[in-house]
């Protein structure tokens, strides 16, 4: 009995001293993700892993909120977004895709209109409601992830018909110079 406890008190402090895991969370918050050179993705409307305010929402006006990016790649002709939910029921769900956003441009503003081409932004393509526009955040339960990806790209993208999520990134491969990223969260 000595001995174990003599062993004990020799153990206490490797064990005071080893590095505690730190508690999962079902909602990860990680910082903006960036590209190298520092390209970021931000919102004055709100932070990274924070709320999306009920204006941006199903609950609100349902209007896209502004964004902003800055430190883009070099070599960049156009932009790309996507807004995406991996918490949706059956899968990911995409709110939003945006594509041939100019290279000069650093912000989105609050209620970017929708339905088809806007020449000095770009042009809209489909959400998974199959409609060529924002549609906000609008969880049947739970609290919800919303990635905001900007994807900067050497090229300009053309296709025949408004693409999807999947058409989009297929189209992107061999062109992105790099992505920024922007998760905030909503629960109705």
């Amino acid at each position: 009995m000595q001995k174990l406890l003599i062993l004990s008190l020799l153990l206490i402090p490797f064990t005071a001293c080893s590095p505690q895991k730190a508690p999962v969370s079902s909602i990860n918050t990680p910082g903006p993700e960036t590209s190298a050179g520092g390209f970021t993705l931000t919102s004055e409307r709100f932070n990274q892993g924070q709320p999306i305010p009920e204006k941006y929402t199903c609950k609100g006006q349902n209007v896209s909120p502004a964004l902003a990016w800055s430190k883009p790649p070099k070599g960049v002709k156009t932009f790309a977004l996507v807004l995406d939910d991996p918490d949706a029921p059956g899968g990911t769900w995409t709110h939003w895709v945006l594509y041939n956003i100019p290279a000069g441009t650093g912000s989105l503003p609050d209620a970017l209109p929708g339905q088809g081409g806007i020449a000095y932004i770009g042009n809209h393509g489909m959400n998974s409601s199959g409609n060529t526009y924002y549609a906000g955040p609008c969880p049947p339960s739970g609290m919800h992830r919303y990635f905001f990806k900007l994807y900067a790209l050497d090229a300009s993208l053309d296709f025949s018909a408004s693409p999807d999520a999947a058409e989009l990134t297929a189209a992107m491969q061999g062109h992105i110079l790099g992505q920024a990223e922007l998760m905030g969260t909503y629960s109705k």
